[in-house]
């Protein structure tokens, strides 16, 4: 979820073309690397083009202070580089939730935050993000570390757009109007839109950044307060983020963040009596037991961002050339951690072979290695689970029938880093046609006709994203109305944009992140009706 750089605010959040996939980079200098601040304690890791950062916030942060778990238990964070131990991070559980939602709901029901006028939101919302911009290089280390991403595209397009998403919304802020009613009688009616109350935001690991602010943004500029469960891989730059807040401004109470695992600290979010509604991104199969958890619960609001399988649709009359560098961005970029990936890849009969031999000529030129790195393009899996999934998905897939083109194995012997890999000879029904791998694994098929394509994009419980590459504006209008999925991309991918509503069909979830549809999720309406004078009612 990349030019590089775009941080003003006209322009997209991100966006994938053909011209946008090859970076300017350099090599950093000894100079340049001591010069990079006081947040670093001088030691480098194996390897590392950038020093290893003192990490500065590890305990749980609930009612504005930073606080050990009520048990005093820790988790290791690990550096996906090496699989060497980052820090401990305090293991928040029950206990733990009980106190930051306590903490969120005095500060909603009491508190000054959802009574402030829009604009004061807005202006604490705009230093928050101006300290987020300040400290982008210390939030993009940390990100690098905890989830292997990139750290040029995490400090020039990750993390200022964060700041940018903040700003989104800080701008809407001030803007929350319901609308007076014509009615049909002789009654005078209006709607209110009220923040939600007490939110629990749980956020994956691919992105920790991005999507975390893609629902405290909003969350925020409604007036509502929360309790913040970053994922157990990546839970460094949530903390830091946190320590931000309370700097910006932002009312003790309002963002609590608590680190820990899902079947404690998040399945303890999902069913607690006192928060009004659970925002969850990850997978289908956790985003379930969310759902199940809200009904059990109070009912809560659940809106739920998970997983994909996204067809990617290269037509006879396609940019060859371009096609290849889509196709290949697609499923490669954040090393295929994306739940909106172009895994299933058809094209058409009549380039088919071509494209075959372009495909793999580019695969060779993608590199893999330590993300720090400015000449990489591909860095190390999350963990050593993600990285063992993976790589049990490719021997099945070989076990299928499929044909290994490009790829397949782990690449050297420390850390989990895995080949950019390409199967071809795929069919729908294989394993690896049909699961959300999340990992950098292309399913290549061929298709003869428009109406295959459309049946096979379809061919899937999933419905999140879908891009299609054609010159032909007919055969673009047709298919990109007939494939289900709630975003689709034409001649580009990753095209996500702040004021553009992202979300998915199916088992991909429901609900809509980004835009003022984003801002909805997070407000009640409230309906006000009283009689006009000396008019019956009845």
């Amino acid at each position: 979820m990349p030019s590089h750089s775009r941080t003003n605010a006209s322009e997209p959040l991100f966006l994938f073309s053909a011209q946008t996939n090859r970076a300017k980079r350099r090599a950093r200098g000894p100079k340049e690397t001591a010069a990079m601040g006081s947040d670093f304690n001088g030691t480098s890791a194996s390897d590392s083009f950038v020093k290893t950062p003192t990490i500065k916030f590890t305990q749980l942060f609930i009612n504005g202070e930073f606080l050990d778990s009520v048990s005093g238990k820790t988790f290791e964070t690990i550096d996906p580089r090496t699989g060497d131990v980052i820090t401990r991070v305090a293991e928040g559980d029950k206990e733990d939730v009980d106190l930051a939602v306590k903490a969120a709901r005095a500060a909603f029901d009491h508190g000054p935050w959802p009574r402030l006028p829009g604009a004061e939101r807005g202006r604490i919302m705009m230093k928050f993000a101006d300290l987020i911009d300040k400290h982008a290089e210390e939030l993009a280390i940390l990100d690098t570390v905890d989830a292997g991403k990139l750290f040029s595209v995490g400090k020039t397009m990750d993390i200022p757009q964060v700041a940018e998403m903040l700003r989104y919304y800080a701008g809407a802020a001030d803007k929350i109007h319901g609308e007076v009613l014509k009615m049909s009688r002789e009654l005078h009616g209006y709607t209110l839109l009220e923040p939600i109350g007490v939110v629990g935001l749980i956020v994956p690991w691919n992105f920790p950044s991005t999507l975390l602010f893609g629902k405290v943004s909003p969350a925020l500029a409604a007036g509502c307060t929360m309790v913040i469960k970053p994922a157990e891989q990546t839970p460094l730059s949530a903390l830091y983020y946190a320590h931000l807040a309370k700097l910006a401004g932002v009312p003790d109470g309002v963002l609590n963040v608590i680190t820990g695992f899902g079947k404690t600290a998040g399945a303890a979010i999902s069913y607690h009596m006192d928060i009004d509604k659970v925002s969850f991104t990850g997978s289908t199969e956790v985003g379930r037991e969310v759902m199940q958890a809200a009904a059990k619960s109070n009912l809560k609001t659940v809106s739920l961002e998970l997983g994909g399988k996204s067809p990617l649709v290269i037509f006879d009359d396609a940019d060859i050339n371009m096609a290849a560098d889509l196709a290949l961005l697609g499923i490669l970029y954040n090393k295929g951690e994306i739940c909106v990936a172009s895994s299933r890849v058809y094209v058409q009969e009549g380039i088919y072979d071509e494209f075959v031999k372009k495909l793999q000529e580019k695969a060779k030129d993608w590199v893999v290695g330590d993300p720090f790195d400015p000449n990489v393009r591909q860095g190390p899996q999350v963990d050593k689970k993600q990285f063992e999934r993976i790589l049990s998905y490719i021997e099945h897939g070989k076990k299928e029938g499929a044909t290994l083109l490009t790829g397949g194995k782990p690449v050297g012997n420390k850390g989990y880093y895995i080949e950019p890999t390409i199967f071809t000879d795929v069919k729908d029904d294989m394993l690896i046609a049909q699961d959300e791998i999340f990992g950098p694994v292309m399913a290549l098929m061929k298709f003869k006709t428009i109406e295959e394509a459309i049946q096979r994009a379809n061919n899937t419980k999933y419905g999140l994203a879908a891009g299609i590459i054609t010159k032909d504006l007919n055969v673009a209008n047709t298919v990109s109305r007939s494939i289900r999925a709630g975003i689709i991309w034409i001649n580009c991918y990753f095209a996500f944009d702040r004021d553009c509503p992202y979300g998915g069909y199916k088992m991909s979830g429901f609900g809509r992140d980004f835009g003022m549809q984003g801002l909805y999720h997070y407000l009640h309406t409230k309906s006000v009706v009283t009689p006009l004078f000396n008019s019956p009612w009845l």
